[in-house]
């Protein structure tokens, strides 16, 4: 794959410098710029409505924008952290979304998704939105769609993940049992018709456990050049 910028959207309450030693890492790979989306924890705050969804969407657009003017293939990476990686799916779509159509897919070649709770029995109403309007790897003709999933025993993962992965996994998948990241079940983050990877002893963020899909020792697994 040529090197070309990367666009990154964090997950639901997660600020930007927690993933600054990936977007380090990433950056010395591709030689390129690797951005990551400003979003405070009141911007994600905001996304319990479409209006929330769509400020950050737009500022995503605007970022991919600059870099494919940039970039040497014209075309764009986007890594998307749990809700921001479904956020993105609906960026690659060309129908019109609060008023806008972003057409993320025109710019974007490829879209890695780590631990992204894509399907969900108790899913937000956006999330679910989100997988009938655009099931599945939906542009997958134009874009290569990669998941990422972490198989944590929660018996290694923290107290934070021992406390919330029973309730967590019950929501999402109807049963309490893993295998997950201690908060996204493997079958949840694996989007159908993606390409799917699972890393055994990878947390969702860092408060579920060291090693998780930002720690750059994981980013080295899961990225492909």
């Amino acid at each position: 794959m040529a090197a070309q910028p990367i666009v990154i959207l964090g997950g639901f309450l997660i600020t930007p410098e927690a993933y600054e030693p990936m977007r380090r890492w990433l950056a010395a790979q591709v030689q390129q710029p690797v951005v990551v989306v400003p979003a405070s924890r009141m911007d994600w705050l905001f996304t319990v409505s479409g209006w929330g969804w769509a400020r950050l969407l737009d500022r995503t657009v605007a970022l991919l924008q600059q870099q494919a003017a940039l970039s040497p293939t014209g075309k764009v990476t986007l890594i998307g952290h749990s809700s921001g990686g479904v956020m993105l799916r609906l960026l690659l779509a060309d129908q019109p979304f609060q008023g806008r159509c972003y057409d993320g897919k025109a710019l974007a070649d490829r879209l890695v998704m780590l631990g992204s709770p894509h399907t969900a029995l108790k899913a937000t109403p956006l999330r679910q939105w989100v997988d009938r309007r655009y099931p599945g790897a939906c542009f997958a003709e134009q874009v290569h769609y990669l998941s990422v999933a972490g198989d944590l025993p929660l018996a290694d993962g923290s107290a934070t993940a021992r406390r919330l992965a029973p309730s967590s996994y019950r929501n999402i998948s109807g049963s309490e049992a893993g295998p997950g990241d201690g908060l996204v079940p493997v079958a949840s983050a694996c989007l159908h018709g993606s390409e799917c990877l699972v890393l055994p002893g990878v947390a969702h963020g860092g408060a579920f456990g060291a090693r998780w899909y930002g720690t750059p020792e994981v980013v080295a697994q899961w990225w492909r050049t």
